[in-house]
């Protein structure tokens, strides 16, 4: 019996190492004799859907390793379809897509929604028939994925390298704040983290000794505009200036918000972000120092930045796409691929595995403890969860004429056999 064949997807939210858990499981397959051809979804179960397979058979080894060096999801596209209950046609073209092309082993990388879209494409199979090993890997920056205990999962591939952005960017923007404060005292940065904050509780890893006169605000911190401003004040009376770091989704008034379609709040790039909110009100209400407040607001760059990603963080994803490979090649389905950590001194985790339906749609929230009781800062148990995930080493990207050398795959597209098909979402 022939081998059957492997097919790659991946959802949400890009990061600096999505493409290191894809070499993983390319890395994994080709050592195991119990796959076939080795296919990517492009763009997700868009992708998936619309029957836009991409053959990944004949990559070459060197460009699979340059997946390590290349961010983002540029190499086989991401999505953000939702596979709803009541679109059941939708249901039935993934089972046919899979059929078609002999799909015997499925991996889905991503946060908590495509663990949610994993688990649905292997119940149904399942219960229809095909003989599907479904396999979940874990990616997102916002590192909500998993349980308030961390033993499921201990962090999210991605977190690591957003955080490591984060730490090293305050570093250099205390360079700009402690040059530039006798005109611009207060600098304010945004981060990104919806209304979880484990993005901008990064940034006291650029000061774990809390040097700085740098405070911290979390999503899940609760202040008023005028009680942030007295706040700042104090900071600026105190030291002569001030970094404030932020969350995008800190509610200090109306950002913009707009919902993607698995309901999760989005906030445009206009002027009303939390940092020019509050930008705006401190130099309308007036600093006590000389000068101005002014803000940085970093955009995608937190999640695709390939020379600020951690090595811990690249070396993980890879090992959790090479644990998914092994999972699969055991014919176990139905699961994540998992790293737990068994100790802080010195840092190591173990690979392990969890049922797709305990991290389909969890959302992990920040620890309470972790934040500290002024609200405007993190813990120290927070820094010594952190900082093992920075690394110490840079990542090795390759320059070539002065550009960065990103994987080429030279993947070519499958021939569609089915007829054409609108995902149902599409005819709304």
């Amino acid at each position: 019996m022939a081998a059957r064949n492997v097919l790659v997807a991946q959802s949400g939210g890009p990061s600096p190492v999505i493409n290191a858990s894809l070499r993983g499981i390319i890395e994994g397959c080709r050592a195991s004799r119990a796959f076939g051809k080795l296919y990517a979804a492009a763009n997700g179960v868009e992708g998936l859907l619309r029957e836009e397979l991409l053959d990944l058979s004949a990559a070459l080894a060197r460009e699979v390793e340059l997946l390590s060096a290349t961010p983002a999801a540029g190499v086989i596209g991401t999505c953000r379809y939702k596979l709803r209950s009541a679109n059941q046609q939708d249901f039935e073209r993934v089972i046919a897509v899979l059929q078609a092309h002999e799909v015997g082993y499925l991996f889905y990388i991503g946060g908590n929604d495509s663990m949610d879209t994993a688990n649905k494409i292997a119940d149904l199979a399942h219960q229809r028939g095909p003989d599907l090993v479904a396999v979940g890997v874990p990616k997102t920056i916002d590192n909500d994925l998993g349980d308030q205990a961390f033993q499921l999962l201990d962090h999210s591939p991605g977190y690591g390298s957003c955080a490591r952005y984060w730490a090293l960017t305050v570093q250099q923007a205390d360079q700009e704040n402690r040059g530039s404060f006798p005109a611009d005292p207060v600098l304010v940065l945004q981060a990104m983290g919806r209304r979880i904050g484990f993005i901008p509780a990064a940034a006291r890893l650029a000061d774990p000794q809390r040097e700085l006169p740098m405070l911290l605000l979390l999503p899940e911190s609760s202040y008023t505009l005028p009680e942030l401003a007295d706040l700042i004040n104090d900071t600026l009376r105190r030291a002569g200036r001030a970094i404030v770091v932020l969350s995008e989704g800190l509610d200090l008034g109306s950002l913009g918000e707009r919902q993607d379609a698995f309901g999760h709040t989005q906030f445009s790039s206009s002027a009303s972000t939390a940092a020019q909110l509050l930008v705006n009100y401190l130099n309308q209400a007036g600093l006590a120092a000389r000068g101005s407040a002014r803000a940085n607001i970093p955009g995608t760059q937190q999640r695709h930045d390939i020379v600020y990603a951690s090595t811990v963080d690249l070396a993980e994803a890879r090992a959790v796409g090479q644990q998914a490979a092994g999972l699969a090649a055991q014919h176990i389905s139905g699961k994540m691929a998992s790293l737990v950590r068994t100790s802080d001194a010195p840092y190591t985790v173990r690979y392990t595995s969890v049922p797709l339906g305990e991290m389909a749609n969890s959302e992990r929230t920040f620890p309470k403890e972790w934040i500290d009781r002024d609200h405007c800062d993190v813990t120290d148990d927070f820094i010594r969860y952190a900082q093992p995930l920075l690394g110490d080493g840079w990542p090795e990207v390759i320059l070539e004429h002065g550009r960065l050398r990103f994987a080429e795959l030279g993947a070519q597209q499958v021939r569609q056999v089915l007829e054409v098909y609108t995902p149902q979402d599409y005819r709304k």
